[in-house]
């Protein structure tokens, strides 16, 4: 029975869960797509940066698309049991990219570790609501919430530059490790999470789900919605890719190390601190855990279209930006007022499906909405390297590629103000 004032021990123990798994995939994916592009003499594997973007254009909306049937899956044969295929998945796909060089190889491995990524964000999340109540919901999945940003900000920011200076494999091996340790902590410590008292006891099957989604085919103004808001994602998606290759090809950040170590010269003799790749991710995830309480507030009674294009505005702003200049200044704010596009927006988008949804298929929407993810990574991530390898690598002309970039984003903020004003149901 849940504590309506406080936690059970599960509620806990997801959370640990969350960080582990979150910090080992935020820790690789910082760095993912340099490693994949950089000579072998600078420790990389030497793909181009097509067959790249294939990769990331395959295992990130495979990251999307299974939680959709993941959930019905993990609801019918048990949490734990879908968490053990999940971590072996996990762990086994690290290994297996650690010790390998070639392309099929190495395809391969990043896509079993995408498998168990996948069967793991429906079951964690679905344990933190069997875990907590009306009363403590929203306290719980924001805490949830700041797991994952919390993993995403520490690996990258501590361990991936250290592991990086012995090799780009070790942050594999780092990953696998906490694959691990995921693993035990679900054999010893997490225990099979009972329904919710409002929840009914029957499991589904996969002939329901498969009818569910028909179901939400058929909801076109739904699907629209998320083929609008895709367009966000395409641009997310940068971060992970080109923005990365255009920061390790374009970028001299000598301005931001020498102001850094700077400040570190205050307590340490002869800092020597650098900005590199994986600090893009710090600087999302930093930003989200410093401000994201404060958005959400200002936000609070905002109507969630108008601020989800707000948001959009903000984000397509920041690919603007970096079409200004390769100067460190310059991206670093791209990048913070991307981040800030990305907080405004996303919350809200998830509550405004669950307000459109029918009330008994709330649940089924959530599931479906992961299809802007779906979208926006495999566009993004193809598009994104070939763009890139015309307009930089070509052409050297970096900045007609975000300008690209942000015709994307005004094509989405027109689409859903047209959406708002023609489409959505009015309340």
């Amino acid at each position: 029975m849940n504590n309506k004032k406080g936690f059970e021990k599960n509620f806990y123990i997801a959370v640990i869960m969350e960080f582990f798994e979150r910090g080992a995939y935020y820790g690789v994916l910082s760095v993912l797509s340099v490693y994949l592009v950089l000579s072998s003499a600078d420790g990389g594997l030497g793909f181009s940066k097509t067959q790249a973007g294939t990769i990331m254009g395959t295992i990130q909306p495979l990251l999307y698309f299974l939680p959709i049937i993941a959930g019905a899956i993990a609801d019918r044969y048990g949490y734990r049991r879908i968490l053990f295929f999940a971590f072996t998945c996990i762990t086994g796909g690290y290994i297996l990219t650690a010790i390998t060089e070639s392309y099929i190889p190495v395809f391969a491995s990043l896509l079993l570790m995408a498998c168990g990524a996948g069967f793991f964000k429906p079951v964690i999340s679905g344990t933190i609501a069997k875990s907590t109540t009306k009363e403590n919901s929203a306290l719980g999945f924001g805490i949830f919430y700041w797991s994952i940003n919390l993993g995403a900000f520490l690996v990258p920011l501590i361990l991936v530059p250290y592991l990086k200076s012995f090799g780009y494999n070790y942050i594999f091996y780092m990953a696998a490790i906490a694959g691990c340790i995921l693993m035990l902590i679900n054999t010893f410590l997490y225990k099979e999470p009972k329904s919710n008292e409002e929840e009914g006891t029957e499991k589904k099957s996969i002939g329901k789900m498969l009818v569910g989604i028909v179901e939400v085919l058929k909801d076109y103004r739904f699907i629209l919605l998320i083929f609008l808001y895709s367009g966000f994602w395409i641009l997310y998606f940068q971060m992970y890719g080109t923005v990365l290759w255009y920061l390790n090809d374009h970028v001299d950040m000598t301005p931001i190390n020498n102001g850094v170590n700077s400040f570190l010269a205050l307590f340490t003799e002869n800092p020597s601190w650098k900005f590199d790749v994986e600090h893009v991710t710090v600087i999302n995830a930093g930003v989200i855990i410093c401000l994201q309480l404060i958005v959400s507030k200002l936000l609070q009674k905002a109507p969630a279209l108008p601020t989800m294009i707000l948001g959009i505005g903000l984000g397509t702003l920041g690919m603007f930006v970096l079409s200004l200049s390769s100067s460190a200044w310059i991206f670093i704010i791209g990048l913070v007022i991307f981040t800030l596009g990305e907080m405004t927006t996303h919350p809200k988008f998830l509550s405004y499906i669950g307000m459109i949804a029918p009330a008994d298929k709330k649940a089924l929407y959530m599931g479906y909405s992961f299809l802007y993810g779906v979208i926006g990574s495999s566009i993004g991530s193809f598009l994104g390297a070939n763009l890139y390898v015309k307009y930089i690598d070509e052409l050297g002309k970096p900045d007609v590629l975000w300008i690209i970039f942000t015709f994307i984003g005004i094509i989405s903020i027109i689409g859903l103000i047209c959406y708002n004003r023609f489409i959505a149901k009015k309340k």
